[in-house]
């Protein structure tokens, strides 16, 4: 296949996913979709391998696939079929994210030719605390786990399986208004591809996914045989796990030679008692996103990406968590610190490329009372490079979502915000600047349980080619004009006129101060 046609087949499998995005966000019901783009959309091939991902999470790119891959091992579909699943040991991340997938098929086609899913944040999925990101020790505790079932069977919604999702969270409204948004979006994905391979054949539609696989696959090998051939190693820790446990080192060796890396995380922290255990799935999504941002050319995301990668986690440690650990964190907090470890090796590698560490976390906030759940992440500095200086209040890496604007906000719950601002400050000091994070404060209206889930309050973010590190992160709960610092790590219940505020951490700086 030529190489224009190869770029309009990209472009189209690619447009197909965008479009299931657009759905999917203009119908939901919940801010952290509707407002925060809290999902991804995608095309798989007949083998229910990744064929064109829009730009949506980072952290869903090597994730994904996996939870197809549940779905067709578990269940047969046949048209009008939709499966779901949430199940963290099934090819999910954490509850929060459901999972949906749906076979495309012509008529009287037998067999499906291509699957189109997509994955969204939902805000509470029951569990011990509001907006189930609770300081668990076991699954269990955390929430409502879907294995992979079916939601619709031939165009019917399975109304027991419905009614058993929406009686395990505590705004059933809600997640039904997001299911049936996620279902419209897969309806679409399945009409438009459809269209293409009626206008085009069910044979050339594959052969256009299968070419555009081997591009990426191509693409990838001659991004890593640029590099130079050697192993790059590099530990960071995570602070705590919110139950005891401290200073969690995630370490890494990094074997790049003839196009192909082997990314080993031996000396990794065993699983551990609290829910920072990220699963494989989680860990190699870190992996695909860091080599796919280090090319030096655009890599259309499909499976290709990953074949010149090996991916080496010991079973049973933080980055390889065995079932039942509790996995909320995984998702959202070790993840960007396997970024920032990858990053910090591959800095000898790639010196002109790699910049220095961003936030280093999701800055998770839920909050919840009688009818309401909200939860949102909060942006970060991001870290400065070699060419420049890093962002202000940002979302970086492994996340992609946008703020929930104040607005929207106050509009659906019963908070007011107080201040929003960039803490200035907070990045790393350097020839370039590290970005700064922000400053959020909520008052609650109503009697309110917090949960908060963050990272880098005590080790900082690093910086590079001595660049100082940013700021650490800072967490305070006020009321009656007295303030006390909080744990990052924490689920408490608080009173009407309380204001939780939140510091998020600045990213590293690059290069000596003063030689600009």
């Amino acid at each position: 296949m030529d190489a224009v046609a190869l770029e309009i087949a990209h472009h189209r499998l690619a447009g197909v996913a965008e479009e299931m995005g657009v759905v999917l966000g203009r119908t939901a019901l919940s801010p952290n979709i509707k407002e925060r783009r809290d999902y991804s959309c995608a095309v798989f091939d007949a083998r229910g391998a990744l064929a064109a991902q829009a730009a949506h999470i980072p952290v869903h790119l090597g994730s994904t696939p996996l939870a197809v891959r549940a779905a067709l091992e578990r269940v047969a579909m046949g048209p009008g079929d939709v499966v779901i699943l949430n199940d963290p040991f099934a090819g999910g991340t954490h509850l929060p994210d459901v999972t949906l997938v749906a076979p495309a098929f012509l008529p009287s086609a037998r067999r499906p030719f291509a699957y189109v899913a997509n994955r969204a944040h939902h805000a509470d999925m029951g569990g011990m605390s509001p907006g189930s990101m609770p300081l668990a020790t076991e699954i269990f505790q955390e929430g409502f786990r879907l294995p992979p079932v079916r939601l619709v069977s031939a165009g019917r919604v399975a109304t027991d399986v419905l009614a058993l999702f929406l009686a395990n969270t505590r705004v059933p409204a809600e997640r039904e208004g997001d299911l049936m948004a996620q279902w419209s979006a897969l309806r679409v994905g399945a009409d438009r591809l459809q269209a293409l391979a009626r206008a085009g054949g069910v044979r050339r539609l594959a052969a256009q996914m299968a070419a555009l696989q081997a591009y990426s696959a191509a693409l990838m090998r001659a991004s890593l045989a640029r590099l130079p051939a050697g192993t790059y190693r590099a530990t960071d820790v995570l602070d705590d796990d919110g139950l005891g446990a401290t200073r969690l080192p995630v370490a890494v060796a990094i074997t790049i030679g003839r196009g192909r890396a082997r990314v080993d995380f031996a000396g990794s922290a065993p699983q551990t008692r609290g829910p920072v255990n990220a699963n494989l799935a989680v860990t190699r999504s870190a992996v695909l996103y860091v080599f796919t941002a280090l090319a030096e050319e655009r890599l259309p995301p499909n499976d290709g990406l990953a074949r010149p990668l090996t991916i080496a986690a010991p079973e049973g440690s933080i980055v390889n968590a065995r079932f039942p650990a509790a996995v909320a964190g995984g998702n959202v907090e070790t993840s960007q610190r396997i970024v920032d470890v990858l990053l910090h090796a591959l800095a000898r590698a790639a010196p002109d490329r790699v910049p220095a560490a961003s936030a280093g976390s999701m800055n998770n906030l839920a909050l919840g009372g009688l009818g309401f759940a909200y939860y949102e992440t909060l942006a970060g500095g991001a870290g400065a490079g070699p060419h420049g200086p890093g962002l202000s209040a940002v979302h970086t890496h492994m996340t992609n979502t946008m703020n929930t604007p104040v607005e929207a906000l106050e509009a659906y719950y019963p908070l007011r915000v107080r201040r929003y601002a960039v803490r200035r400050g907070s990045g790393g000091r350097g020839r370039h600047r590290g970005g700064d994070g922000v400053v959020r404060e909520i008052e609650l209206l109503v009697p309110t349980e917090v949960t908060l889930l963050a990272e880098r309050r005590r080790v900082p973010p690093y910086g590079l080619a001595g660049g100082g590190p940013g700021a650490v992160g800072r967490d305070w709960i006020a009321r009656d004009g007295r303030a006390r610092r909080i744990p990052a790590k924490t689920t408490f219940a608080a009173e009407p006129g309380a204001r939780l505020r939140i510091e998020t951490p600045g990213g590293g700086g690059f290069g000596r101060p003063g030689r600009r």
